[in-house]
């Protein structure tokens, strides 16, 4: 299934006041620095496409080396997409937060960088929360092939044996395209189907194909840029009036089927795991248990039938429709179907 792992356990911050500390992008960086970061992107980048976690874990910061399963078994996932891929170090920015000081509760505070690109007014900027003072750095590594992906890492400066060190404090692999089709191509596709006229207006696909696009341009969930800023515009003002205050378990999205059955759907999103010619459709619903699959199933089924009827334009732009079944302490219980097998 398609992921974002946050190692460094970074989320979108909530609402705060934040003190904007100090960005330095590749072009501003003395050759030495820029060099020194550049290797160590590109070295992790090869160690994670050779699977190789032990050689990765010390170029890790002690935080996590001390359980590193989960980034050994992120390294894994990613590397099985990288065969054969040729590595290109995109763009590097350096996060300087060495001044950053605790909360008067003592804990972390929030770090805002606002990094401006080649002298403009255009700008990529990073907002990451609870962040422990230090100096850090962004790097993105294009991994090029038939299918490209992006690896994204979070570094930060320690000294080790006396010399400063890039040690990894967060890893973002991700997809650059989704069935043959980049972020670019989704966009495109959403502003065509959300300003379109009559039944070129549809309102519930380009909600969902701004979501497709949004998850393959951002390389990670707390950078933004200028660009991504009219994305985000877009997508806002493209949520269908049924779900204007938010979709989730306090606001579900309810939907009735023809016997009258309501089904809450509490998430609704996009998903190519299944390849072919189009994504899929991912939703959500709560439920009670799912011990009993026979039964799970069925009330799956039929809330993939209950959404497609009460929304039939997601015929027109999606393979197929996934459900996941959520229990409280059970693993979501998923069903698939393909759209020519929605009744």
């Amino acid at each position: 299934m398609k992921s974002l792992l946050l190692i460094a356990a970074l989320a979108v911050a909530p609402a705060a006041t934040y003190a904007a500390e100090t960005c330095i992008t590749q072009s501003q960086m003395n050759p030495a620095e820029r060099d020194a970061l550049a290797q160590a992107a590109a070295s992790l980048a090869s160690k994670i496409q050779a699977n190789d976690a032990n050689s990765v874990k010390p170029l890790t910061i002690a935080e996590f080396q001390q359980d590193f399963t989960g980034m050994a078994n992120e390294i894994a996932s990613t590397a099985s997409k990288l065969s054969g891929a040729q590595a290109q170090v995109e763009q590097l920015y350096i996060l300087d937060a060495s001044t950053l000081a605790k909360t008067a509760a003592g804990a972390n505070p929030d770090a805002q960088f606002f990094c401006s690109l080649n002298q403009s007014p255009a700008e990529a900027q990073f907002l990451i929360p609870q962040l422990p003072p230090g100096k850090y750095a962004f790097a993105m590594v294009r991994m090029d092939s038939a299918t490209p992906w992006r690896i994204s890492f979070l570094l930060r400066q320690d000294v080790i044996n006396g010399l400063p060190q890039w040690l990894l404090a967060g890893l973002y692999p991700k997809p650059l395209t989704a069935l043959g089709h980049d972020g670019l191509w989704y966009w495109k596709q959403a502003r065509a189907l959300s300003t379109g006229t009559g039944a070129a207006k549809e309102p519930w696909n380009a909600w969902l194909y701004y979501q497709e696009a949004q998850s393959l341009l951002q390389p990670a969930n707390f950078v933004a840029s200028s660009h991504f800023d009219k994305l985000q515009a877009e997508l806002g003002a493209a949520v269908p009036p049924a779900i204007s205050g938010g979709i989730g378990a306090d606001s579900p999205l309810v939907v009735k089927s023809a016997d009258g059955t309501e089904f809450r759907f509490t998430a609704l999103t996009v998903e190519d795991y299944r390849g072919g010619d189009k994504i899929d459709v991912a939703a959500h619903i709560k439920v009670d248990s799912v011990a009993d699959n026979a039964a799970t199933r069925k009330l799956n089924v039929a809330a993939i039938s209950a959404l497609v009827a009460a929304h039939p334009e997601l015929r027109k732009a999606f393979h197929g429709v996934w459900v996941f079944a959520d229990a409280p302490g059970q693993a979501p219980y998923a069903t698939a179907l393909a759209m020519n097998e929605i009744k």
